[in-house]
């Protein structure tokens, strides 16, 4: 009942990142990212199709390994929640409590996302030399 369970929310995660794909305000990486999560507890081989990918893979696993987003993933993330703050101010017109509440809430999104780091560390120069 676990593993079908975890392969039911992987395969549900997969489809709502390839929508993501072609929907300019749906993520598709943190989806990707998830059903990987998913597949590692019920499925390897689903696991290892979604690393291997040659398009979702390396986000994945950049995620994975160094809990990295890539500067051009950092600037489209940061864009599409300033668009859809925007949209959502000027669609619901709310009032001023919850439209500070929902910037503080998207501001510290966008910290996260900022603050991670953009890619592997790499070693230093004195690291390497062995000095």
């Amino acid at each position: 009942m676990r593993r079908t369970t975890f392969i039911f929310l992987g395969t549900g995660c997969v489809g709502l990142g390839i929508l993501g794909a072609f929907l300019p305000l749906l993520p598709s990486t943190i989806f990707f990212i998830l059903a990987a999560a998913c597949y590692a507890r019920s499925s390897p081989a689903l696991e290892a199709r979604i690393l291997r990918h040659p398009v979702f893979g390396p986000p994945v696993v950049a995620w994975r390994e160094h809990g990295a987003i890539p500067p051009r993933a950092k600037i489209f993330a940061v864009a599409g929640m300033t668009f859809g703050y925007v949209f959502f101010y000027l669609s619901a017109r709310p009032g001023l409590w919850l439209a500070i509440g929902v910037a503080v809430f998207m501001l510290a999104c966008a910290t996260f996302v900022v603050s991670r780091p953009s890619g592997p560390k790499t070693a230093k120069i004195e690291d390497v030399s062995g000095a």
